[in-house]
């Protein structure tokens, strides 16, 4: 049986960098991030790092893996997720991501699950669902 749990995140660092010619569309970047979790997850410093594909200077769409290392409902440990998503010019963000398979440890050991957040312009904290197992 799954357990669903929400919260929010927020970004403490963001570095992106063009990779090869960035002045024409398409072009690519890479973002290497910080976010702290609260909530379901409470993680204070979770890198992330991200493959951005840039189709205009507002639109494009997204890869990225984040290690995060805390809490999960109040078991610890650590587990890596893998995102997609997309981004558009009215400044929104719309992502899924999951658990990378096997890579959970400690308390969350055997942990399965997928979320999903949609991030609006101009607000601080992005709110976050998540379902996930134990096994």
């Amino acid at each position: 049986m799954s357990t669903q749990t929400a919260g929010s995140y927020t970004i403490t660092r963001w570095d992106e960098s063009t990779v090869g010619d960035g002045e024409q569309y398409p072009r690519l970047a890479h973002a290497s991030i910080s976010n702290k979790f609260a909530g379901g997850i409470e993680a204070a410093e979770v890198a992330c790092e991200y493959v951005l594909a840039y189709a205009t200077e507002l639109d494009g769409s997204f890869t990225g893996m984040q290690l995060i290392n805390g809490v999960l409902d109040g078991r610890k440990g650590a587990f890596a997720i893998e995102e997609r998503g997309c981004f558009g010019d009215d400044g929104s963000i719309h992502a899924t991501f999951e658990v990378v398979p096997g890579s959970a440890t400690g308390e969350l050991s055997g942990l399965r699950g997928k979320g999903r957040y949609t991030a609006k312009s101009g607000e601080r904290a992005v709110p976050y669902t998540f379902e996930y197992d134990l096994g």
